[in-house]
């Protein structure tokens, strides 16, 4: 008679526990759709810069030049790279990422939150990845069109050794982080805004997204692509825009694993 109370017990804990391994499988699936988006378009993107895809040229060059690794050296300027400035190449590789999570979100959950899905990936689309890149696109031309006169105005102190020289390239690099941060936050600030008219206007959904300081989180990718389209060439720089397409995998895992509350209760 005691037999039945553990059984009970334990098909109870066993559900909680199938829906876990559930969720983490859809996660998983979507995650690795959308990255193989990002890979096949950052594939794309290289060949159209010159490289070669093919598997014997690849083979042969080593590792650390692959196009993915490659850095900007000072002492070899003339070597290739792979440039991730020009936004129509970050468009391309967020759009690959949020169409293969949207087929990942297809393929691994259920069918019923397929349409919220689609709404999130317009959003994302527009939301995330269009607008803040067209407000960092905008901001980054007038800077590197004004950095002359503008760095003119920056205070700097006679070089009197290694200090004043660190002192003199801060002062010079507080006009790129206001332009990179005021350029992200209006950018963050009005996709927020046409994601609501998404919602509200084409989805006729009343969802209105809130801007908190979290909400940051998810644009570590528009930071990215920010230092990316505004710094000039250095190693640094270099090594922010190989992990652009790291972050812009975030996109098509939002969009990918999306539920509408509602479907959610159901």
């Amino acid at each position: 008679m005691q037999v039945n109370p553990i059984n009970n017990n334990l098909n109870q804990t066993s559900i909680p526990n199938n829906e876990k391994k559930k969720e983490l499988k859809i996660k998983a699936g979507v995650a690795a759709s959308s990255a193989m988006g990002v890979g096949i378009a950052l594939a794309h993107v290289a060949k159209r810069q010159g490289f070669s895809l093919s598997p014997s040229v690849v083979k042969k060059t080593p590792v650390k030049d692959w196009a993915i690794f490659s850095l900007y050296s000072k002492k070899h300027p003339e070597k290739k790279i792979l440039d991730l400035d020009d936004p129509i190449d970050i468009i391309e590789i967020a759009a690959a990422s949020v169409a293969g999570g949207l087929a990942g979100g297809a393929i691994f959950d259920d069918k019923k939150y397929f349409k919220s899905k689609l709404r999130e990936s317009v959003n994302q689309i527009l939301g995330n990845v269009l607008v803040p890149i067209t407000c960092v696109g905008a901001v980054s031309a007038l800077y590197k069109k004004n950095k002359a006169k503008i760095l003119s105005f920056v205070p700097q102190v006679k070089s009197k050794g290694k200090a004043s020289a660190i002192f003199n390239n801060a002062m010079k690099a507080i006009p790129f982080s206001i332009a990179t941060l005021s350029s992200l936050g209006i950018g963050i600030f009005a996709g927020n805004r046409v994601s609501n008219v998404l919602n509200e206007k084409i989805f006729h959904k009343k969802v209105k997204r809130e801007i908190k300081g979290s909400d940051f989180a998810p644009h570590v990718d528009d930071l990215g692509v920010a230092l990316s389209l505004m710094a000039e060439k250095s190693p640094f720089v270099s090594f922010i825009q190989r992990t652009v397409p790291l972050f812009l995998c975030v996109p098509g895992i939002e969009a990918g694993t999306h539920r509408d509350e509602e479907n959610v209760k159901k």
